[in-house]
Protein backbone atom coordinates (compact mmCIF):
# COMPACT_ATOMS: atom_id res chain seq x y z
CA UNK A 1 0.00 0.00 0.00
CA UNK A 2 2.72 2.45 1.12
CA UNK A 3 6.09 2.32 -0.57
CA UNK A 4 7.37 6.71 0.61
CA UNK A 5 9.81 6.66 3.01
CA UNK A 6 8.36 6.02 6.81
CA UNK A 7 9.04 9.82 7.74
CA UNK A 8 6.94 10.89 5.32
CA UNK A 9 4.11 8.51 6.04
CA UNK A 10 3.82 9.60 9.34
CA UNK A 11 3.95 13.11 8.88
CA UNK A 12 0.78 12.89 6.42
CA UNK A 13 -0.67 9.88 8.88
CA UNK A 14 -0.72 13.14 11.28
CA UNK A 15 -2.20 15.53 8.96
CA UNK A 16 -4.94 13.45 7.99
CA UNK A 17 -5.78 12.29 11.45
CA UNK A 18 -5.55 16.19 12.61
CA UNK A 19 -7.83 17.01 9.52
CA UNK A 20 -10.43 14.36 9.57
CA UNK A 21 -11.10 14.66 13.22
CA UNK A 22 -12.09 18.36 13.10
CA UNK A 23 -16.30 17.44 14.38
CA UNK A 24 -18.22 19.92 11.84
CA UNK A 25 -21.31 18.15 13.02
CA UNK A 26 -20.88 19.76 16.59
CA UNK A 27 -19.52 23.07 14.72
CA UNK A 28 -22.61 23.21 12.51
CA UNK A 29 -25.08 22.59 15.08
CA UNK A 30 -23.74 24.85 17.71
CA UNK A 31 -23.69 27.86 14.94
CA UNK A 32 -27.32 26.82 13.73
CA UNK A 33 -28.50 26.76 17.61
CA UNK A 34 -29.21 23.45 17.82
CA UNK A 35 -27.58 22.22 21.09
CA UNK A 36 -25.42 19.41 21.73
CA UNK A 37 -25.04 17.09 18.74
CA UNK A 38 -23.90 14.30 20.88
CA UNK A 39 -27.47 14.83 23.12
CA UNK A 40 -29.38 14.01 20.00
CA UNK A 41 -30.84 11.33 18.20
CA UNK A 42 -28.30 8.39 18.65
CA UNK A 43 -25.23 11.11 19.56
CA UNK A 44 -23.06 10.42 16.32
CA UNK A 45 -21.69 13.06 15.12
CA UNK A 46 -22.20 12.69 11.49
CA UNK A 47 -24.90 14.38 9.00
CA UNK A 48 -27.65 11.41 9.10
CA UNK A 49 -28.17 12.33 13.04
CA UNK A 50 -27.60 16.36 12.58
CA UNK A 51 -30.41 15.73 9.90
CA UNK A 52 -32.98 14.35 12.98
CA UNK A 53 -32.39 18.14 14.57
CA UNK A 54 -34.87 18.77 11.45
CA UNK A 55 -32.62 21.32 9.98
CA UNK A 56 -31.75 20.43 6.45
CA UNK A 57 -29.29 23.33 5.55
CA UNK A 58 -27.23 22.00 8.68
CA UNK A 59 -27.46 18.28 7.35
CA UNK A 60 -26.04 19.04 4.41
CA UNK A 61 -23.58 21.67 5.48
CA UNK A 62 -22.43 19.05 8.10
CA UNK A 63 -22.85 16.13 5.10
CA UNK A 64 -20.09 18.67 2.66
CA UNK A 65 -17.48 19.66 5.36
CA UNK A 66 -17.39 15.74 6.81
CA UNK A 67 -16.71 14.83 2.96
CA UNK A 68 -14.65 17.52 2.43
CA UNK A 69 -11.95 17.29 4.76
CA UNK A 70 -11.41 13.79 3.35
CA UNK A 71 -10.74 15.06 -0.14
CA UNK A 72 -8.77 17.85 1.19
CA UNK A 73 -6.11 15.73 2.79
CA UNK A 74 -5.92 13.75 -0.07
CA UNK A 75 -5.50 16.68 -2.47
CA UNK A 76 -3.01 18.34 -0.85
CA UNK A 77 -0.84 15.02 -0.19
CA UNK A 78 -1.46 14.94 -3.65
CA UNK A 79 -0.15 18.41 -4.47
CA UNK A 80 3.08 18.92 -2.43
CA UNK A 81 4.15 15.06 -3.00
CA UNK A 82 2.00 13.60 -6.05
CA UNK A 83 2.96 10.51 -4.45
CA UNK A 84 -0.21 7.69 -4.18
CA UNK A 85 1.05 6.12 -1.07
CA UNK A 86 1.00 9.51 0.67
CA UNK A 87 -2.33 10.65 -0.58
CA UNK A 88 -3.53 7.09 0.55
CA UNK A 89 -2.71 7.64 4.16
CA UNK A 90 -3.44 11.12 4.09
CA UNK A 91 -7.02 10.62 3.36
CA UNK A 92 -6.82 7.09 5.04
CA UNK A 93 -5.59 8.78 8.41
CA UNK A 94 -8.45 11.76 7.92
CA UNK A 95 -11.04 8.94 7.99
CA UNK A 96 -10.20 7.38 10.79
CA UNK A 97 -9.83 11.13 12.14
CA UNK A 98 -13.34 11.43 12.12
CA UNK A 99 -13.95 7.87 13.73
CA UNK A 100 -11.66 8.47 16.43
CA UNK A 101 -11.10 12.42 17.33
CA UNK A 102 -8.82 12.91 19.99
CA UNK A 103 -10.99 16.04 20.77
CA UNK A 104 -14.07 13.79 21.31
CA UNK A 105 -12.46 10.89 23.64
CA UNK A 106 -11.95 8.61 20.46
CA UNK A 107 -15.20 8.89 19.85
CA UNK A 108 -16.52 10.07 16.65
CA UNK A 109 -18.62 9.29 13.54
CA UNK A 110 -19.33 6.68 11.51
CA UNK A 111 -17.28 8.10 8.74
CA UNK A 112 -19.13 7.38 5.55
CA UNK A 113 -19.12 11.07 4.06
CA UNK A 114 -15.46 11.28 5.01
CA UNK A 115 -15.06 7.64 3.20
CA UNK A 116 -16.61 8.93 0.34
CA UNK A 117 -14.30 12.20 -0.13
CA UNK A 118 -11.39 10.25 0.33
CA UNK A 119 -12.28 7.90 -2.70
CA UNK A 120 -13.79 10.50 -4.64
CA UNK A 121 -10.49 12.71 -4.50
CA UNK A 122 -7.88 9.73 -4.93
CA UNK A 123 -10.11 8.15 -7.51
CA UNK A 124 -12.85 10.25 -9.30
CA UNK A 125 -14.62 7.72 -11.43
CA UNK A 126 -14.28 4.52 -8.24
CA UNK A 127 -15.68 7.46 -5.57
CA UNK A 128 -18.70 8.08 -8.36
CA UNK A 129 -19.57 4.61 -8.57
CA UNK A 130 -19.54 4.46 -4.63
CA UNK A 131 -21.92 7.28 -4.42
CA UNK A 132 -24.01 5.88 -7.16
CA UNK A 133 -23.92 2.80 -5.39
CA UNK A 134 -25.15 4.24 -1.99
CA UNK A 135 -28.04 6.37 -4.04
CA UNK A 136 -29.44 3.23 -5.00
CA UNK A 137 -29.23 1.21 -2.04
CA UNK A 138 -30.27 4.19 0.15
CA UNK A 139 -33.51 4.95 -2.51
CA UNK A 140 -34.81 1.28 -2.32
CA UNK A 141 -34.08 0.67 1.24
CA UNK A 142 -34.35 4.43 2.80
CA UNK A 143 -32.31 3.21 5.57
CA UNK A 144 -29.10 5.36 6.00
CA UNK A 145 -27.02 2.20 6.91
CA UNK A 146 -27.88 -0.36 4.12
CA UNK A 147 -26.75 2.91 1.56
CA UNK A 148 -23.65 3.22 3.76
CA UNK A 149 -22.78 -0.38 3.80
CA UNK A 150 -23.68 -1.35 0.51
CA UNK A 151 -21.33 1.60 -0.80
CA UNK A 152 -18.31 0.52 1.27
CA UNK A 153 -18.60 -3.22 0.13
CA UNK A 154 -18.63 -2.19 -3.05
CA UNK A 155 -15.58 0.12 -2.84
CA UNK A 156 -12.74 -2.83 -3.42
CA UNK A 157 -15.22 -4.15 -6.40
CA UNK A 158 -14.96 -0.81 -8.11
CA UNK A 159 -11.37 -0.49 -7.40
CA UNK A 160 -10.65 -3.70 -9.58
CA UNK A 161 -13.46 -2.82 -12.17
CA UNK A 162 -11.86 0.72 -12.57
CA UNK A 163 -8.32 -0.70 -12.91
CA UNK A 164 -6.81 0.63 -9.72
CA UNK A 165 -5.56 -2.13 -7.93
CA UNK A 166 -2.99 -0.26 -5.82
CA UNK A 167 -6.17 1.54 -4.43
CA UNK A 168 -7.25 -2.11 -3.10
CA UNK A 169 -5.83 -2.44 0.39
CA UNK A 170 -6.72 1.31 1.72
CA UNK A 171 -10.38 -0.01 0.09
CA UNK A 172 -10.48 -3.45 1.89
CA UNK A 173 -9.10 -0.96 4.82
CA UNK A 174 -12.14 1.46 4.65
CA UNK A 175 -14.65 -1.22 4.16
CA UNK A 176 -13.73 -3.65 6.97
CA UNK A 177 -13.91 0.14 9.69
CA UNK A 178 -17.19 1.13 7.59
CA UNK A 179 -18.53 -2.03 9.19
CA UNK A 180 -16.97 -2.09 11.86
CA UNK A 181 -18.27 1.56 13.14
CA UNK A 182 -21.86 0.17 11.80
CA UNK A 183 -21.99 -2.95 14.19
CA UNK A 184 -24.81 -1.87 16.11
CA UNK A 185 -26.56 -1.06 12.78
CA UNK A 186 -26.40 -4.65 11.37
CA UNK A 187 -27.37 -5.90 14.83
CA UNK A 188 -30.78 -3.56 14.16
CA UNK A 189 -30.89 -4.78 10.52
CA UNK A 190 -30.52 -8.58 11.41
CA UNK A 191 -33.34 -7.41 14.14
CA UNK A 192 -35.56 -5.34 11.49
CA UNK A 193 -35.51 -2.97 13.86
CA UNK A 194 -33.56 -0.10 11.63
CA UNK A 195 -35.45 2.62 11.29
CA UNK A 196 -35.74 4.45 8.23
CA UNK A 197 -35.06 7.95 7.25
CA UNK A 198 -37.68 10.36 8.56
CA UNK A 199 -38.55 7.53 11.45
CA UNK A 200 -38.70 7.87 15.02
CA UNK A 201 -36.05 5.53 16.58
Amino acid sequence: MFNTDPTTIVIWALFGYLLGSVPFGIVITRLFGLGDLRKIGSGNIGATNVLRTGNKPAALATLILDSSKGAIAVLIAQAVTGDTSAMQMAGFSAFVGHCYPVWLKFKGGKGVATYLGVVLAISLPVGLLCCATWAVAFAVTRISSVGALTAALSTTIWMVFMGRGDLFLMGLLLTMLIFWRHRENLARLKDGTEPKVGQKK
